[in-house]
């Protein structure tokens, strides 16, 4: 009769290292991943500020803002402010495309400083997202409610961000307290608020982040 042969110690051993190592290069490359989307979504927000401040030493004026658009890019002026006066008026959020908060991205692409549509008709391409489909916007501290208490000139915000991502942007960016400084954090379905302490975020809620220039 044949003598059925099973596993010895050292080839169960051999199996469970591989196991390991396998599990320890999945969590690695999901760090990875996620440590990428950080550094995106970052990216976004310090490059909306930049450009803004380029079209201003280009232009002399506030994108989104600016009454001589149409001279300058060949953009729209909005309507729902008073343009030239300094601020970008309108909700991040807004999707009304005469709004002067909608209306800086036009600005901003039609002057080659940030990438992407000029065509307002088409809002699927025009009002950008980041990594986590969550809306990018901005406006100027005057008039900003989302997150209360914030000092500047116009707020950058990006939303519907993890916890967990939230915590590290604040690090990159910042002080590392997202209740406090330049960027703070508030849950996605607040209407408006403090920022939230970065020991009350929790890494699986979505949250609205902004940060002031």
């Amino acid at each position: 009769m044949r003598k059925q042969r099973g596993f010895t110690l050292i080839e169960l051993a051999i199996v469970l290292v591989i196991i390991g190592l396998l599990l320890g290069g999945v969590l690695k490359g999901q760090e990875l991943i996620n440590s990428a989307k950080v550094k995106n979504m970052g990216a976004e927000i310090t490059s909306v500020a930049s450009a803004i401040y380029a079209y201003q030493d280009r232009f002399k004026a506030i994108p989104g803002d600016d009454a001589g658009a149409a001279a300058h890019v060949g953009g729209a002026v909005g309507t729902n402010g008073t343009a030239g006066d300094g601020t970008i008026q309108g909700a991040w959020d807004s999707t009304t495309v005469t709004h002067e908060s909608a209306l800086v991205w036009q600005h901003l692409r039609a002057a080659g400083l940030l990438q992407g549509s000029t065509d307002t008709a088409v809002a699927a391409s025009y009002f950008p997202t980041n990594a986590m489909a969550g809306r990018l916007g901005v406006q100027s501290v005057n008039g900003f409610t989302k997150i209360t208490g914030m000092t500047g000139s116009f707020a950058v915000c990006s939303d519907l961000i993890p916890g967990k991502f939230v915590k590290q942007l604040d690090i990159a960016l910042d002080d590392g307290e997202t209740g406090t400084g330049a960027l703070r954090a508030v849950l996605s379905t607040t209407a408006t608020g403090a920022g939230v302490a970065t020991s009350a975020i929790v890494e699986a809620s979505q949250y609205t982040v902004c940060m002031t220039f």
